[in-house]
């Protein structure tokens, strides 16, 4: 996995917990934890594809 995903994938799972604690605490600031978690998932799985296909296309060529 490449470094930038491994990246995003703990700020999502940061994310994800602070607006967990966030809802548990009766604050509505979890609102923008879940939208930075959707935000970092789709980076994620961005810099997880574009690798796979670095890697396939190199093998091919």
């Amino acid at each position: 996995m490449p470094r930038l995903g491994v990246y995003t994938l703990i700020v999502c799972l940061l994310a994800v917990a602070a607006a967990v604690i966030s809802f548990v605490q009766g604050s509505w600031l979890g609102i923008v934890w879940v939208l930075l978690a959707g935000l970092s998932s789709n980076m994620t799985w961005y810099y997880i594809k574009r690798a796979r296909d670095e890697r396939r296309g190199s093998v091919t060529s």
